[in-house]
């Protein structure tokens, strides 16, 4: 059986023989992959393909088959004309009997799934789904917000209009993937619903995620975390819902005046040369207004992009996670804290209800109710409530330890490629 991944980032294990600089993004695919090649079927053939800037490649990495296809993912409204004469390439070269796409976001699954022509051996597994997530876009912001350009909006013609179509774009080019397709693989009631009412047809495939290998050891400790502190993963774009956390951060310091906020992933908010203000967009200037308004100034730190072994340190340094996000299907960012034992407080949003259960795991609150989440943060700071707060951690920890265990995930993988296989 030979099995095709399309995957939407180099791996890294590959990016580090060719010398290149690692993604940080789908890191579990790296465990799940090197998993596959050693333990994988003596009848098994592992293949993966991914997008490249420039011309393509293709090698060999332990063992491991690879190709790399020309797309410009920094523009994944549009349906590159190339993709699927590269990806007929890959697929003549490699022959495979089962293609395994690895989400639905970049107009690659579709190419795919046009050019190898074959829906009962075609696997497609949900991650997010941008025709939902554009309704949810604006995330509850200011008609003044919406409706503001920006000098690199303008120039780049993205102001946060255009950022909804062109979700609703790649949504259409989704559908039509999914509708190509006969199997889909998912984890939660959201996608198992969405799959359906886009493609009533396809056999759905339950499978849960496998995280990043280094979060599974480490347990927190509210001793040695940094005290009323607030880590979140992400908030470069307004689904993930930054300006709710914002919102709330006054609240929260008049109670607990020492509170901070860290903040991983793309700083957008960054203005300290005429270049960088020139850069901001309009979101980016919305979230320094907040931060100037409710005087955040020293409260809130822009972490700029982290590894692997950085985001685990602060997932652990800090007193709380927060998924303030305005949707989602199951966040990897809350399994991984989950996986920690850390206290975890998300908008009930999408399958995230599928993750923990609140009150007994975790807190899941209201999207977009700012006083509610600034008094679930108040509740995890306050003393009186740490043995509950820890044993809530303690359950979330087993819980996490199920969902997202190793073995039982790789042994699911292989029986839907069975049932796959059983199916034409």
């Amino acid at each position: 059986m030979r099995v095709l991944w399309l995957c939407n980032i180099m791996l890294p294990v590959i990016a580090s023989q060719l010398g290149l600089p690692c993604s940080n993004k789908e890191g579990w695919l790296s465990g799940l992959a090197a998993r596959v090649c050693r333990e994988k079927p003596d009848d098994m053939t592992l293949g993966v393909c991914f997008p490249v800037t420039g011309e393509a490649i293709r090698g060999e990495t332990d063992g491991l088959l690879w190709y790399g296809f020309p797309e410009d993912t920094s523009r994944p409204h549009l349906y590159g004309k190339g993709l699927e004469g590269a990806l007929g390439r890959i697929v003549e070269m490699f022959k495979p009997d089962i293609v395994h796409c690895f989400g639905t976001e970049y107009p690659h699954t579709l190419a795919m799934t046009r050019v190898y022509g074959r829906p009962q051996r075609t696997l497609i597994g949900i991650q997010g789904l941008c025709f939902v997530y554009a309704e949810a876009y604006m995330a509850g912001l200011p008609d003044s917000v919406r409706r503001r350009t920006s000098l690199r909006d303008f120039l780049r013609q993205d102001n946060l209009r255009q950022q909804q179509n062109k979700y609703r774009r790649r949504g259409t080019f989704e559908k039509e993937a999914l509708r190509r397709t006969a199997h889909v693989t998912g984890r939660t009631d959201w996608d198992r619903e969405w799959a359906k009412r886009v493609n009533p047809g396809a056999a759905y495939h339950f499978m849960n995620e496998t995280l990043r290998e280094s979060f599974y050891g480490p347990v927190w400790d509210v001793k040695s975390c940094r005290p009323c502190s607030i880590f979140v993963s992400q908030g470069n774009y307004p689904i993930k819902g930054l300006h709710y956390l914002l919102q709330a951060m006054p609240m929260i310091k008049r109670r607990f005046p020492k509170a901070h906020l860290f903040v991983a992933g793309d700083v957008i908010t960054r203005a300290d040369t005429v270049k960088e203000k020139l850069k901001l967009s309009g979101y980016g200037r919305y979230l320094r207004e907040l931060i100037r308004a409710n005087r955040l100034e020293r409260s809130v730190t822009f972490l700029g992009r982290l590894g692997e072994k950085e985001m685990l340190r602060h997932f652990l340094e800090s007193h709380v996670f927060v998924s303030p996000s305005s949707i989602e299907n199951s966040p990897n960012s809350v399994g991984e804290a989950m996986l920690l034992g850390m206290p975890v407080i998300s908008s009930d949003v999408g399958g995230v209800h599928n993750m923990l259960l609140s009150g007994l795991e975790g807190v899941l609150y209201h999207p977009g109710d700012v006083k509610a989440l600034a008094d679930w943060v108040c509740y995890v700071f306050d003393g009186k409530n740490r043995a509950e707060i820890e044993e809530m951690g303690r359950c979330a920890r087993l819980r996490a330890l199920r969902t997202h265990d190793p073995e039982t995930n790789y042994r699911r993988l292989l029986e839907i490629y069975d049932e796959i296989n059983l199916c034409v």
